[in-house]
């Protein structure tokens, strides 16, 4: 709906823009500080008041207004939760809200639903008291923990620098190490009740919490971490990583690594990085050139600093040896940034005119990518692979030497990708 009325543009600058995200991080830290107790989030209780007036009524009516009441007496509960629901869909995301709103209103509904054919079964609830604080001090720390992922974002497009992967994952080890430690009953907070005992239930959260923890640590000193790697910072972040200098066996550094001469320096390399040390372009019209020049077939990579879909198939496909053994030695990479905010020099901006449609200049790395992307493919999206052919003054999707690929965890799929690539290239060219 927001893309329809406001328009697509508007959906990548709300997502990519540094004062968004930063308002965003902040409502989450806001949402989190009611969760631990430092206030409460609630509607007047006139409104309150009002809405339960109309549900004595009876009927349809007052039964609409029963559950209008319900839902403004737990506002203070409810709010973080669907307030970071609606931060994420805001922001482009449909799979995590869509799938976060069915679970909520589906734990709402199987309760009374339950009730309402077992009625003695309400005799036989839990009392409300202390273990319902809990409940919300936990999901204080989650949230605290997963709004952080809103600095990430325009730390990477701005090239801040300020948020490397070991200071983001440092972070995650206090904010869990305390929610452990709350869950013992070590760490109390003024509305606490005194924990006597720790029930089993408890006690296996605390289990879990500082399991967690322990499988960050490692990620401190580079290991991939890769079940949780694309929500991270990317490694080329880390500013100390013992994976990086035992390049034996290193995932990262393979040793059967050969490193391929580039025809120039790439542009925008001082900055910009391709996982694994693979050696590519971040200009398509540079990286076609050197291609030419090498006579190799092209590994066109559109992503982006904020994508976790990307960051998903690094971890988990470009990793794999076979993979950085063909990226590097069969392919030239030519890796498209389409969220990246770097201000591009004037002789290379896409100025508005007749048939590209434009109503404002594009003087942006990520914007000028995401129109070549949608002239040259018809689509918008990352990950996004194609495998180009380096000849031929053809449009870039003639050259299209098989399919392109999206996102998909499957290393099978993606070597066969990369073979036929090889083979139909080989073809053209024999």
């Amino acid at each position: 709906m927001i893309a329809i009325l406001l328009g697509p543009d508007f959906i990548n600058w709300l997502s990519t823009h540094w004062i968004p995200n930063l308002l965003f991080f902040l409502l989450f830290v806001l949402f989190a500080a009611s969760f631990f107790g430092l206030f409460e989030i609630v509607l007047p209780s006139s409104l309150v008041n009002k809405s339960d007036q109309q549900a004595d009524k009876g009927g349809l009516i007052g039964t609409f207004f029963m559950a209008l009441t319900l839902v403004l007496v737990s506002f203070s509960c409810t709010a973080p939760i669907i307030g970071g629901l609606l931060v994420e869909a805001a922001r482009g995301s449909i799979l995590r809200p869509v799938i976060g709103m069915f679970g909520f209103s589906l734990a709402f509904a199987i309760p009374f639903t339950l009730l309402a054919f077992f009625p003695s079964w309400l005799n036989k609830l839990p009392k409300s008291g202390g273990w319902m604080n809990s409940v919300k001090v936990v999901l204080g720390f989650v949230i605290l923990a997963l709004g952080m992922k809103f600095l990430i974002i325009p730390d990477q497009i701005y090239h801040w620098n300020l948020l490397d992967r070991e200071v983001y994952i440092a972070f995650w080890i206090v904010i869990f190490t305390l929610m452990g430690l709350y869950l013992l009953g070590k760490l109390k907070f003024s509305h606490d009740s005194d924990v006597k005992h720790i029930g089993v239930a408890r006690l296996v959260m605390a289990i879990l919490t500082f399991t967690f923890v322990v499988y960050l640590i490692p990620g401190m000193f580079g290991a991939p971490l890769k079940a949780i790697s694309s929500i991270l910072p990317p490694i080329e972040t880390h500013d100390f990583n013992i994976m990086a200098i035992n390049k034996e066996t290193s995932g990262y550094n393979s040793p059967d690594k050969k490193s391929i001469t580039l025809c120039e320096t790439p542009k925008f390399s001082e900055f910009l990085h391709i996982p694994y040390n693979l050696e590519g372009f971040f200009d398509f019209k540079q990286g076609i050139k050197c291609a030419k020049r090498l006579n190799k077939p092209v590994f066109l990579d559109f992503t982006g600093h904020g994508c976790a879909k990307c960051k998903d198939m690094e971890a988990n496909v470009w990793s794999d040896s076979r993979v950085l053994k063909m990226l590097r030695e069969n392919y030239i990479i030519i890796t498209l940034y389409t969220d990246d905010r770097t201000t591009l020099p004037e002789e290379e901006w896409i100025l508005p005119d007749a048939q590209n449609g434009l109503k404002r200049p594009i003087n942006d790395m990520g914007r000028k990518n995401t129109f070549f992307q949608q002239n040259e493919f018809g689509l918008i999206g990352a990950p996004y692979y194609a495998l180009l052919d380096c000849n031929g003054n053809v449009p870039v999707k003639q050259r299209l030497l098989v399919t392109p690929h999206g996102y998909n965890l499957n290393i099978e799929e993606f070597i066969k990708f990369l073979d036929k690539g090889i083979e139909q290239f080989k073809r053209r060219h024999s």
